[in-house]
């Protein structure tokens, strides 16, 4: 049976029977397992993870040991410093953040691996110069989670270390462009704009999906450009910051903003761009996201589009009204045969009566001579509302007007 059966199951005991294997990679992974399976009362595999973390002959083998017991819990950090120390029991005071930074300038990097994991947890900020002291270590996995817990303070202070590990070993550069987004401000997002063309696809991934904190329009062209990416992660990714952008760029800006953002989409291959805002309009929590979705594909999206146009018809009967109220917009400026039928398909009284009325009032902007007839049902409609769109609409369309 597999390694990871073994964990699905959370079989901690034949896991622990795998750290005895003559493979690295195997003891690698069972360490990475058991950070998952274990819990704190589990000495057992805290034991065979201790044993590996200081006494395994293989450097990838400890660094997992070591954030396998982070993962467990701070009780077996404090178990592994003690270990590693030489100190047993109450001599073991290591939860404060100044000795914790004391273990950063031990001899052994392991130890020093630990401790740059065990500030991270601390909420702690005395912790932070030690940590960015840290990112100049000369082991690249301290260095590593040195960046990872730079990342958990999100402290500006740690930017300029952070942007020099962007140049280091994949696993470190990763880590440091993750840091720089979660820490989100401007100045830490801007060194991640060159990552967007990067030959590592993790890295323009991770820069992609954090460009879209920034509260300035300068990451829109090259976020569109990135709509071309080969890797659909990337292109979905940047999708996603474009829409986010729409929300955090300052009002006096918003209307340049979005004109940009729409010109750019124009040029980007129609499903790399409407798949994501259909999925944003659908499934998205917040509701200036939506809204900009909503906005965005009456724009973008060909009135062929059939994913586009049920998304939007869909979203007439969103809980925010905006939302609702831009769909119709969009629905409006796409118009044709698919957006008729939708929206036609949307005026049983199965659904919401201001959905409804929204429907009609979009029909009759669009709609040909089966729409005027299919409105003519409901000019004695049980909602007052509906009934006040449908006359309208079909005086409309009886004028021939659209």
């Amino acid at each position: 049976m597999s390694l990871y059966q073994h964990a699905r199951d959370g079989n901690a005991e034949r896991l622990r029977d795998a750290m005895g294997s003559d493979s690295a990679a195997v003891r690698k992974r069972a360490s990475e397992f058991l950070g998952e399976v274990a819990d704190p009362d589990d000495q057992p595999s805290i034991d065979v993870l201790l044993r590996a973390a200081t006494g395994d002959e293989d450097a990838q083998v400890r660094g997992a040991a070591v954030d396998a017991l982070d993962e467990i819990g701070e009780a077996a950090l404090e178990q592994l410093l003690s270990e590693l120390t030489g100190t047993k029991g109450s001599e073991a005071e290591w939860v404060t953040a100044r000795k914790f930074a004391r273990a950063l300038q031990a001899d052994r990097p392991e130890l020093r691996m630990a401790a740059a994991n065990a500030l991270g947890r601390l909420d702690d900020g005395s912790g932070l110069q030690h940590l960015v002291e840290a990112l100049d270590d000369e082991d690249p996995r301290v260095r590593l989670r040195a960046c990872q817990a730079c990342g958990t303070f999100a402290d500006p202070r740690a930017i300029p270390g952070l942007t020099e590990r962007l140049d280091d070993e994949p696993r470190v550069r990763r880590a440091a462009a993750n840091a720089l987004g979660n820490i989100g401000t401007d100045q830490a997002l801007s060194p991640l704009l060159d990552l967007l063309d990067d030959s590592d696809e993790s890295l323009r991934r991770i820069a992609a999906g954090a460009l879209g904190k920034a509260n300035n329009p300068e990451p829109v062209e090259p976020l569109a450009r990135a709509l071309g990416d080969e890797s659909a992660v990337v292109r979905n990714a940047a999708v996603y910051s474009v829409i986010e952008l729409l929300s955090n760029v300052p009002t006096q800006q918003s209307h340049a903003v979005r004109d940009q953002v729409v010109s750019e989409l124009k040029q980007a291959d129609d499903a790399t761009v409407v798949e994501p805002l259909v999925e944003i309009l659908t499934d998205g929590q917040q509701s200036r996201q939506r809204r900009n979705a909503a906005w965005i594909l009456g724009r973008v999206a060909e009135p062929e589009s059939a994913v586009a146009v049920e998304a939007l018809a869909d979203a007439l009967a969103d809980e925010d009204p905006q939302t609702a109220q831009f769909a119709a917009t969009s629905l409006k400026s796409l118009g044709g045969p698919i957006v008729e039928d939708r929206l036609l398909d949307r005026l049983g009284t199965e659904h919401p009566e201001d959905a409804r009325a929204k429907a009609v009032f979009v029909l009759g902007q669009v709609g040909g001579q089966e729409t005027l007839n299919r409105l003519e049902e409901f000019t004695d409609d049980e909602s007052p509302a509906v009934r006040k769109r449908v006359f309208s609409a079909v005086s409309k369309l009886r004028a021939g007007g659209r």
